[in-house]
């Protein structure tokens, strides 16, 4: 069973102007995250990394956004900031209108690496967030049994994450991030360390997903098909200090599938971005290049 059964044109590029989803996209809604003139400074040994300059963005309700850019450019920082992990050195995020100044509960995470404990199976491993909020994971057992049922794995409940491939370990992953039903989730190169056929399978079950529950989710990938094919809208960032260089409505039918590789659409937005790379100098070619792969 796959994750479909879980769950009850440019914008403004300095400012992250909210813009039309494209086709298939959700409605105008209220925003759910902003980030106003938000940078961030690291200071390590008397020096300084500015990995995020001022940046602007909004992201509605039930908006699937995806941020793509370099490695370094501040995409895992904004995230980090998001979920209160960080602190802005300068400007404000808002979640629901609040102000984050701590860690944040009310939303659920997926980093690239599922971050598993070893010792702990598969059920045991989703009830452990339960736990750390101070919960009784016997009242959510069976919310847990039902999400490693929806994403397949029902039968490696009791399994540790040495007995499960690397897809089935950030299923595992996903499910600890869903088991308290959170409207937000973030989720950073979830599929990175993945290979490719499964990193394609994760790709249409967590889009049925989201199409089943309607969540906010922002994505940091370092993939443009894996962004062009899952988002409402993507942030291309330039490199550090990360900026925001342009963000792109998909007017992309949903559901996308494997046939939206041949949307012109998904030919247009991914040459799009990887110009800009090519621009920046992120890319080097000669001329327009094909479509990143």
């Amino acid at each position: 069973m796959n994750l479909h059964d879980l769950g009850g044109a440019d914008g403004d590029a300095a400012g992250g102007r909210a813009v039309e989803p494209g086709s298939g996209s959700v409605p105008v809604a209220r925003t759910a995250v902003e980030l106003a003139g938000v940078a961030k400074t690291y200071r390590r040994r008397g020096v300084e990394t500015h990995a995020l300059a001022s940046v602007d963005l909004a992201i509605r309700e039930g908006e699937f956004l995806a941020i793509v850019g370099p490695s370094g450019c501040g995409k895992s920082t904004r995230l980090r900031l998001v979920a209160g992990l960080h602190l802005a050195s300068a400007g404000e995020v808002r979640i629901g209108g609040r102000v984050v100044d701590r860690p944040q509960t009310a939303l659920g995470i997926v980093f690239q690496s599922p971050v598993l404990l070893d010792w702990r199976d598969a059920l045991d491993n989703v009830l452990v967030q339960v736990e750390l909020r101070g919960l009784d994971p016997s009242a959510y057992r069976e919310r847990a049994l039902e999400l490693l049922d929806q994403v397949g794995l029902r039968d490696f409940a009791d399994r540790y994450p040495h007995e499960l491939s690397g897809g089935m370990r950030q299923r595992v992953a996903i499910a600890r991030a869903l088991i308290h039903d959170a409207p937000l989730l973030l989720m950073d190169e979830p599929f990175g360390a993945l290979d490719a056929l499964t990193r394609e399978q994760m790709r249409l079950d967590l889009e049925a997903l989201w199409l089943a529950t309607r969540k906010t989710v922002l994505f940091i990938t370092h993939s443009v098909d894996e962004a062009v094919l899952l988002a409402d809208r993507v942030v291309v960032m330039t490199p550090r200090p990360g900026r925001i260089e342009r963000v792109l409505d998909i007017g992309i039918a949903r559901p996308r599938g494997l046939a939206a590789r041949r949307d012109a659409a998904f030919a247009e937005a991914t040459q799009q971005i990887t110009d800009l790379f090519l621009a920046r100098g992120v890319l080097h070619g000669a001329g327009r290049t094909g479509v990143s792969r």
